[in-house]
C-alpha cells in the first residue's frame, strides 16, 4: 500500500470547512472525474465516475472519529481505497484541511489507467492537490 498526505489552508471556520466536507452531493464540483454523488443511508456515498473516457460506480463508508474532526472513508468494492480528511483550526477563520489516501499502485492502474511507478505517484499527487485547491475554492466563494 502507498499513502498519499496533502494539506490545503482555507479561509473559512473549521465549521464551514467541515460541513463542505459533508455536502456529498456537492462532490462533482471539486472532485475531479466526479460527475454525480449522492449520500445514502447509514453513512453511505455513491458517485459516478468518468475515469479513462469511461463511467465507473463507487460506493463508499463515510464515518466521524468521535470527537475529533477526521472525517474517514473507505470504498466497499472493487477498487480498494482508504483515505481521510482532517481539520485543524488555524485560527477563527482559517482551517488547514489534510486529506490521507491510501492505495495500492497496481490497483490504481488497472482501475483508472495511466502512468506506473514515480510517475503514477505523481499523477496521484497532483490529483489530491488539485481536488484539495478545488475544495478551498468552492467553500471561500461559499459554495458557490
Amino acid at each position: 500500500m502507498s499513502t498519499l498526505e496533502e494539506h490545503v489552508d482555507v479561509a473559512v471556520p473549521l465549521d464551514r470547512a467541515w460541513d463542505g466536507l459533508h455536502e456529498v452531493e456537492q462532490y462533482p464540483r471539486f472532485l475531479a472525474g466526479v460527475r454525480e454523488a449522492r449520500p445514502e443511508a447509514e453513512g453511505r456515498a455513491h458517485l459516478d465516475v468518468e475515469t479513462g473516457g469511461r463511467l465507473q460506480e463507487f460506493d463508499a463508508e463515510l464515518s466521524d472519529r468521535k470527537g475529533e474532526r477526521v472525517m474517514e472513508w473507505l470504498t466497499t468494492g472493487a477498487p480498494e481505497l482508504t483515505g481521510s480528511f482532517s481539520l485543524q483550526e488555524i485560527d477563527k477563520n482559517r482551517t488547514r484541511v489534510q486529506a490521507r489516501v491510501e492505495y495500492d499502485p497496481a490497483v490504481i492502474r488497472e482501475t483508472f489507467g495511466g502512468p506506473r511507478g514515480f510517475a503514477q505517484a505523481n499523477a496521484i499527487e497532483r490529483l489530491v492537490r488539485s481536488d484539495l485547491e478545488q475544495f478551498r475554492e468552492y467553500l471561500e466563494q461559499g459554495g458557490r
